[in-house]
């Protein structure tokens, strides 16, 4: 009971400051809102990038990390500002600097150690700026974090009380077909239901798409994050939530679902 409450607690905390970061535009103003939504996005990706690289230096990996902190930093701030000429500069380059300090470093490795150093930028950092683009229809955002949640839940409920297929028993032995099953029946459910109320002009397709991709391509997400822990033996990313795991545990799901969606909403919506 204690773990329960310490989990609920943690959730809670967590579900507050992140739809807080999110609704903080209608308190302070769109410009400050952007601006806390930010902070709250940087703070996010650097605790990712933390746990993936040490994540991969258990697997004897040596990436340049101050390097990495501020790739990532940097491509919180290309969004903020809406540069996009400055984000196709800052790709090149930081390609560029990422292969070219390993002259100096005498890695055994050094292609391998400039892609890990590179990788959080567009693994983290990338999809959780793109949360500043779907700001712009935050209860769309909104309702695909709820998606999201909805189908973890009910994928958990559901593999625990019918779940008997394994579905990927190497990297997440707890996740079962019918688990899934449920979970994405829910998110559907809940994007066709609950959706129109979030966002009126939408229709009922694009809840359908949305809903298949916060559960499918989520489900995806979470599978992948479970597979780097379990390369190196770990349970958890790391132990930021108490109860719940670190950063990646928590995101994994947001990490793949959110350029989809921001694709869809520039593509069919916007």
């Amino acid at each position: 009971m204690k773990t329960f409450w310490i989990r609920t607690a943690s959730a809670t905390v967590y579900a507050l400051l992140f739809l807080g970061s999110i609704y903080s535009g209608l308190l302070v103003g769109n410009t400050w809102g952007i601006i806390i939504l930010s902070a709250f996005a940087l703070f996010v990706a650097e605790g990712c990038a933390f746990e993936y690289y040490r994540i991969v230096e258990k697997q004897n990996a040596r990436p340049v990390k101050p390097l990495g902190y501020a790739f990532v930093a940097l491509m919180i701030a290309v969004w903020i500002f809406h540069n996009v000429l400055f984000l196709r500069w800052m790709l090149g380059v930081s390609v560029v600097v990422s292969l070219g300090v390993q002259l100096w470093r005498q890695s055994q490795q050094p292609f391998a150690d400039a892609m890990h150093t590179l990788l959080p930028m567009f693994y983290a950092a990338l999809p959780l700026a793109l949360m500043l683009f779907l700001h712009y229809g935050v209860n769309v955002l909104v309702m695909c974090i709820i998606m999201v949640w909805v189908n973890d839940s009910f994928a958990y409920m559901g593999g625990s009380l019918v779940g008997k297929h394994k579905m990927w028993p190497r990297h997440s032995p707890g996740k079962t077909w019918e688990g899934t099953a449920i979970g994405v029946a829910a998110a559907i459910a809940t994007g066709l239901l609950v959706g129109p109320l979030f966002h009126t002009t939408l229709e009922w397709y694009d809840w359908l798409v949305l809903a298949v991709v916060c559960s499918v391509v989520g489900t995806l997400g979470d599978l992948t994050e479970s597979m780097l822990k379990r390369s190196v033996g770990l349970k958890d990313s790391g132990n930021i939530m108490p109860g719940h795991g670190g950063f990646l545990d928590r995101f994994d799901s947001l990490l793949f679902i959110l350029p989809v969606v921001s694709a869809y909403c520039y593509i069919f919506i916007i």
